[in-house]
């Protein structure tokens, strides 16, 4: 699906799905997106002043819900098929 990416888009998806799963989501959305695109290029943190990764994790934290299970999460995290999220 992603063979027509270069490297640095497929990393920063994979760290997305990554975050994604660690939010309990089934999808890939927006701010997973950031999150993994900030773990790709250090460099974009000039673009969001004065906040952390781990500050902007406690912000996304308070605004998603995570109403899955613990079997649901760990199902999510090894799940290869990610969707990202419809616009």
């Amino acid at each position: 699906m992603f063979e027509r990416y270069t490297e640095k888009a497929r990393r920063a998806i994979f760290f997305a799905r990554y975050e994604a799963s660690q939010f309990g989501s089934q999808v890939i959305d927006t701010e997973h997106l950031l999150l993994g695109l900030l773990r790709e290029n250090k460099v974009l943190y000039r673009w969001i002043p004065k906040i952390s990764a781990e500050g902007l994790r406690q912000k996304m934290d308070e605004h998603l819900t995570r109403d899955q299970t613990e079997a649901d999460l760990r199902a999510a995290i090894l799940s290869v098929d990610m969707p990202l999220s419809e616009p």
